[in-house]
């Protein structure tokens, strides 16, 4: 939804609320989840705020909420509701007015470090707390800088100025989010800071409602907390879809030539178009895909891209076109190409026509409304079409996996018998039960995985520890490498033993990257040989379709598998039985033992 995307009317948003939330209500295929919000000040117009950027982001939450000031008291004393409640994300929303000893210009060094290290104490409590007792994601808040500087600027400096003593509590919480998987920080010292601390310590609504910042500031702070959310759910953009002609540099290649281009050093104009480039160009380490979709012959296209002052040269981008065919067109098959689905999409075009095109035509692409270059930076920025919370080593070689897939579809045109050209390709499969580092890769995966998603279930790093630490679980990852390079872990199947002898599968899912290789033959002979091994004697499998994984509607009819139920939204059970034999279905994949 266009009015939820950075920069938004905040009035607007406040006013309109309700009628947002039940629009978003209707969309399909809501991924439910409990959320927890611990506040050490007012926190219901945070959590309106936060239901409907998550509904926007395809997430469905169900609230707790603690009452005022009582964060503390819930975590560590617990509390009958909280327990049963369940939460799948506990969001702390602590502030600067919680902090309850800053030190005074009558501290020494050594009270002061006592009172820091107690305040941090305090919190470090809370989050080993929640952790011992619940399966769930915690998000901290860290703290915003005071609105006043008792010492001036030697505030910073100073260990007696508040200024010092925050910077220096939230060091401490950022190295426990360093070494404590399923913690994260969310920067509110940040957000203040673009909001404007002035602004944000807004004391008329501490003093009457006991909100700790502006009630204005309120969308810009949940906004940051959803993207995190959205994150650990995998609902991140992958891919970057760019505009040329003033949008990577100024002006219009094939009108006003290359030598004539706003790019470089050289003007001022130009050094936004570069700086702009350098930003793009870093995401590459990130795995974020770059293409480009532009009116334009291909051949200036291509002069433009190689222009010497140019950050992001051709062999940037995965897919380039530069054509004449309507901008939405172009993006679809790009998405095609790319077997991503075109919600995976950020466009970046500098017209705002061919923008509202491509939203009407486009479902769920994000088309951020950029308006002069010297812009375009904070408003894709602050976005976070892209936050990080997991970070695998398959990221960063994102670009060059997509690049080799191309060199993939080039070779399968050579051959006329589709077993001839995987036969070609020498796969060697490693399929192992889970092992500890590939945890945040496999949690990675059940949640961007959309089209070979048989159950479309998601789990979080906390929930994939659990099934692995779970012995009535079998669970496999899939890697999978050839002659043009290693596809790391790219699929994953979690079955839950029940009745001593059957198997019901939860999880299935395999990376677009690696559909049609015959990587589920191979992982399904791994499954029933782990399965024997466990005196299994029916393996059952479920289907539940969505917009998104229609192609694998047949799967368990050819895979073997036997349907002994469809519901009317088509939601299927199918069994194998496995007791009388099994004639392994992997010929063309060699199995590492």
């Amino acid at each position: 939804m266009k009015e939820l995307e950075y920069p938004f009317d905040v009035s607007y948003l406040i006013s309109n609320k309700k009628k947002i939330k039940k629009e978003l209500l209707a969309k399909p295929g809501l991924l439910p989840k409990n959320i927890a919000i611990l506040g050490g000040s007012t926190t219901s117009e945070i959590k309106n705020m936060l239901e409907i950027f998550l509904l926007n982001h395809g997430i469905k939450p169900t609230f707790y909420e603690s009452e005022y000031n009582k964060f503390y008291e819930d975590a560590v004393f617990g509390n009958e509701e909280l327990d049963n409640f369940n939460p799948d994300i506990i969001y702390i929303h602590t502030t600067n007015r919680n902090i309850m000893e800053y030190p005074t210009m009558y501290n020494d060094e050594n009270v002061i470090n006592e009172k820091l290290n107690s305040e941090y104490e305090k919190f470090r409590i809370i989050w080993d707390k929640l952790f011992s007792k619940f399966n769930s994601t915690i998000i901290q808040n860290n703290f915003e800088y005071p609105y006043y500087r008792l010492l001036g600027n030697k505030d910073a400096s100073d260990i007696h100025g508040k200024i010092n003593f925050i910077t220096r509590l939230n060091q401490k919480f950022y190295e426990y989010a360093s070494s404590t998987k399923n913690f994260f920080i969310n920067d509110i010292n940040y957000v203040s800071s673009c909001y404007g601390l002035d602004k944000w310590a807004n004391q008329f609504y501490w003093h009457m409602y006991k909100y700790a910042m502006d009630v204005q500031a309120i969308p810009y702070l949940a906004f940051n907390i959803a993207n995190i959310i959205k994150s650990i759910y995998g609902k991140n953009k992958k891919a970057f879809v760019l505009d040329l002609d003033n949008t990577l540099w100024g002006g219009i290649v094939g009108d006003d030539g290359i030598e004539n281009l706003a790019l470089g050093p050289e003007v001022p104009s130009g050094q936004v178009y570069t700086e702009f480039q350098n930003y793009l160009k870093e995401h590459k380490s990130l795995g974020i895909i770059l293409n480009v979709n532009s009116k334009n012959e291909h051949e200036n296209a291509i002069a433009g891209l190689n222009h010497p002052a140019g950050t992001l040269k051709p062999d940037d981008f995965i897919i380039i076109k530069a054509n004449w065919n309507p901008k939405n067109l172009n993006i679809k098959d790009i998405a095609e190409e790319l077997n991503l689905g075109a919600d995976s999409f950020v466009f970046v075009d500098d017209n705002p026509a061919e923008r509202q095109i491509c939203r009407d035509y486009i479902d769920g692409l994000s088309t951020p409304e950029i308006d002069v270059p010297e812009n375009y930076i904070r408003i894709i920025d602050h976005n976070g079409y892209f936050e990080v919370t997991n970070f695998s080593n398959e990221d960063m070689k994102k670009n060059e996996l997509y690049k080799d897939n191309a060199k993939r579809s080039q070779m399968m045109a050579t051959f006329e018998n589709y077993n001839d050209y995987l036969l070609s390709l020498k796969m060697k499969a490693e399929i192992s039960t889970f092992k500890s580092i590939y945890l945040e890769r496999i949690s990675q995966l059940s949640n961007k995985s959309n089209q070979f998603n048989l159950t479309t279930k998601r789990y979080s790093l906390a929930d994939i520890e659990a099934v692995d630490k779970d012995d009535n679980y079998i669970k496999l990852y899939g890697k999978l490498e050839d002659i043009f390079g290693d596809n790391g872990v790219i699929t994953v199947v979690i079955g839950n033993i029940k009745n001593n002898d059957e198997l019901h599968i939860d999880l299935w899912i395999m990376s677009c990257r690696v559909l049609k290789r015959n990587m589920e033959f191979a992982m399904l002979d791994a499954l029933v040989k782990k399965a024997k091994e466990r005196n299994i004697k029916t393996i059952y499998g479920y289907y539940y379709p969505t917009l998104k994984n229609k192609m694998v509607k047949d799967f368990y009819d050819l895979q073997g598998f036997e349907e002994i139920s469809c519901d009317e939204d088509g939601n299927k059970t199918y069994k194998l039985d496995i007791s009388n034999g099994y004639t392994n279905k992997n010929n063309v994949i060699e199995v590492e033992k």
